[in-house]
């Protein structure tokens, strides 16, 4: 699977299909994903990570905006959409109002699995959105 292919398997098989086990197919036993400040290490850790996101957001959806990678398949980067609908993310109230998150994520790839992740998004904006809806 090409770096493009596994970074976009990433979105649909995972985030997009609430299956944080299908993390075991796509990231390396090892993988660290840093996001917002933090290092998750680990498949588990990954999937716990997914599993808070889906806890926090009903009918969780990631649009790829964009999707591009080096030539030797080994760096892949992604722009994205999360929408859904607000139950608690960013400790706000559950108060199912319309969420839109956008973000960046870059990826190391090594024998064919992400690696290393580092996941930019915009949880300042969206939380601030939140409050003001």
């Amino acid at each position: 699977m090409r770096s493009t292919e596994l970074a976009n398997a990433f979105w649909d098989d995972v985030w997009n299909a609430h299956a944080p086990d299908a993390v075991d197919q796509l990231m390396a036993d090892d993988v660290v994903v840093e996001a917002g400040g933090r290092q998750i290490v680990g498949r588990d850790g990954v999937k716990s990570w997914v599993k808070q996101f889906l806890d926090h957001v009903d009918d969780l959806h990631v649009d790829t905006i964009e999707t591009f990678g080096d030539e030797s398949g080994t760096r892949v980067t992604s722009r994205w959409l999360l929408t859904g609908t607000n139950n608690g993310i960013l400790g706000t109230e559950p108060d199912h109002k319309p969420v839109a998150m956008t973000g960046t994520a870059v990826w190391t790839v090594d024998n064919g699995k992400l690696q290393h992740g580092w996941i930019e998004q915009a949880s300042f904006e969206l939380y601030h959105s939140l409050l003001e809806q």
